[in-house]
């Protein structure tokens, strides 16, 4: 047997009649949504996490540039299309003084889950002044030992 439905958007107050009305014509409620406004303090907070390289701008509306962490994904990317291993980018963030957003030290395994964001970031790094003169700079300088 084919069963049939509709969505019926209310433009006023769930009329009892209209009800009785579909209910003798066969229909039968198989759900019901409730909406209402929220005032800006019943807002539930996010609890998606900041990207990493960005923080929370002063007007705690928008997202910033975190220089830090975007100067350490910037070297992540330099090490890796040098094709180091991962435990070796994380001795050289490490050696460098780079901790992570937990305030511990960059492991092969930490290095490797920041993939996805330095997937994300790659396009807006490649396309700065800075990433261009740090390009040039490696091409001139040997090539690290890994």
């Amino acid at each position: 047997m084919a069963t049939e439905r509709i969505r019926q958007v209310l433009s006023g107050p769930l009329n009892l009649d209209q009800i009785d009305k579909y209910q003798k014509e066969g229909w039968r409620a198989v759900a019901v949504e409730w909406e209402r406004e929220l005032s800006a303090a019943a807002i539930p907070p996010s609890t998606e996490a900041t990207p990493f390289g960005l923080r929370v701008a002063n007007d705690c509306a928008t997202l910033e540039e975190n220089p830090t962490e975007t100067e350490i994904l910037v070297t992540m990317m330099e090490l890796i299309i040098q094709d180091g291993p991962y435990s070796f980018i994380a001795e050289e963030l490490n050696r460098r003084g780079y901790l992570t957003r937990q305030g511990g030290k960059w492991s092969a395994v930490s290095v490797f889950e920041m993939l996805p964001r330095l997937i994300e970031a790659g396009p807006k790094i490649f396309s700065t002044e800075d990433w261009h003169r740090r390009r040039q700079r490696s091409r001139e300088q040997p090539r690290l030992h890994m």
